[in-house]
């Protein structure tokens, strides 16, 4: 129960620190301000702003994608669902030693089959692709969204007030 609590307690703190950013989706999706950068430093520049202005937007994109890469492979989702969920059960269900006729099984067994299952299972599901997709795909987004959207009047009282 004190598992479920810190999880609570993490998801409530993510909400208010990550997800109380998100901006509106017309001001994420304003095709109003977007305009080619003329040069390198203007691209950079536009994208430090815009990463820290729209970080509640690019984490829920990266969310996204997440959820999207998962159910895109099912053989991963199937071996991250089989090993959290052995873990769990194990846990739960296997702390103390199991007498089955003559052997005994204890949680060093369990967790052994486990791993001898779980491991060629999620070899198979190929995560470090999908992990790399997941890289790929976020940052052409968020890089590209960032570098074309103009900031807003608002990013000129940013530096006045970071320098007072």
């Amino acid at each position: 129960m004190d598992v479920l609590m810190r999880v609570t307690d993490t998801i409530k703190s993510f909400r208010e620190t990550r997800l109380s950013a998100l901006r509106p989706p017309t001001e994420f999706f304003d095709y109003h301000r977007i305009s080619r950068p003329a040069d390198l430093n203007q691209a950079t520049q536009r994208i430090t702003y815009n990463t820290r202005y729209f970080s509640g937007n690019y984490v829920l994109i990266i969310a996204i994608l997440a959820v999207y890469a998962l159910i895109k492979n099912p053989l991963l989702l199937i071996a991250l669902g089989f090993l959290v969920g052995g873990f769990i059960a194990i846990n739960r269900f296997g702390p103390e030693p199991l007498q089955m006729g003559e052997h005994t099984i204890t949680q060093k067994h369990l967790y052994t089959a486990l791993f001898v299952i779980g491991l060629p299972l999620l070899f198979f599901a190929s995560p470090v692709l999908t992990f790399f997709w997941l890289v790929g795909a976020s940052g052409v987004l968020i890089l590209g969204h960032a570098s074309f959207i103009e900031p807003g009047v608002e990013s000129e009282y940013a530096t006045v007030q970071d320098s007072v």
